[in-house]
């Protein structure tokens, strides 16, 4: 089962002649990061409500967007002056240095974080218990998504994998040619360079055991071909976090793909290991995305 970092969750709450609406969104990110725009005092509450999207969101960047209208529209609003005035006087300072154009200003400034804000005091506790089980709610709505969104990558990244798999089959074929041409072309070499007659045939022999047992590929036809067996039964277990293992261990094949390109010596075989780079350079994408 696979997760993407990628996900949209929303959950609404009417409570106490209050209508609240939260909305999450996740993006990838190494880290859990956490952004919150809301016009509430959320004061020490804030942590609480952090501590519970690390808890069920995991790993990601988090946009949190909450917000309170009343029905009977009894709350009362403030600008928060000076840190409009601060921003007037920056975006001001901005467009006479770029000489553009300040337009409406203020409708811009109006739009931007903490400038808007509630006169009301530290939020009741049953009042923050709603909003706790509809933020619950979001991120329940938040991994759904998620969990679609994996679905649809977990199939391409097995389809790319299995496709390296089986370009490695396709090597075979062309071991023995490559053998041939290799051996063909170190004879002609010296041929040209010591003549016929004074090669030594068992000195050559030997020489030639020597070089193909340094560009010899099965060893890492072997490791390449347990790296994708591992790599999809990483993506068929249960455990939800394990975006950053399979990126390890697409690693691992990378490795193996560039050695076998560095000692393929055959136009056919480095053909296959270019497909093979496509491939999992595509998966690597992916993966960045994973859970």
């Amino acid at each position: 089962m696979i997760l993407s970092m990628t996900g949209y969750g929303q959950a609404n709450k009417h409570f106490g002649g209050k209508n609240y609406r939260i909305e999450i969104k996740s993006l990838n990110g190494k880290l859990t990061d956490i952004r919150f725009r809301t016009t509430l005092n959320l004061k020490d509450k804030e942590l609480e409500l952090r501590s519970l999207i690390t808890e069920k969101g995991m790993r990601g960047k988090f946009e949190v967007n909450l917000v309170m209208e009343s029905s009977s529209g009894a709350e009362e609003y403030f600008f928060n002056k000076d840190l409009m005035k601060l921003y007037y006087n920056e975006l001001s300072k901005f467009a006479e240095d770029q000489q553009i154009d300040k337009g409406d200003i203020i409708q811009s400034i109006i739009r931007l974080p903490n400038i808007v804000q509630l006169t009301e005091g530290e939020l009741p506790q049953d009042e923050w218990n709603a909003i706790l089980e509809m933020s619950k709610e979001a991120l329940d709505n938040l991994n759904n998504f998620r969990y679609e969104e994996g679905k649809m990558l977990e199939s391409d990244i097995l389809e790319k994998s299995n496709n390296i798999s089986d370009l490695l089959e396709k090597i075979a074929p062309f071991e023995t040619e490559r053998i041939d041409n290799l051996r063909e072309r170190i004879r002609k070499n010296l041929v040209q360079f010591l003549s016929k007659e004074n090669v030594d045939e068992n000195r050559f022999e030997q020489e030639i055991i020597f070089y193909l047992e340094k560009l010899d590929i099965n060893e890492e036809k072997v490791r390449l071909a347990q790296h994708c067996k591992y790599f999809e039964e990483e993506v068929k277990k249960t455990n939800i976090l394990k975006g950053k293992k399979l990126s390890f261990i697409t690693q691992e094949m990378g490795r193996e793909i560039n050695t076998l390109g560095a000692k393929a010596q055959h136009s056919e075989i480095q053909q296959i290991v270019v497909q093979m780079k496509d491939d999992l350079e595509k998966v690597k994408e992916q993966v960045l995305n994973i859970l």
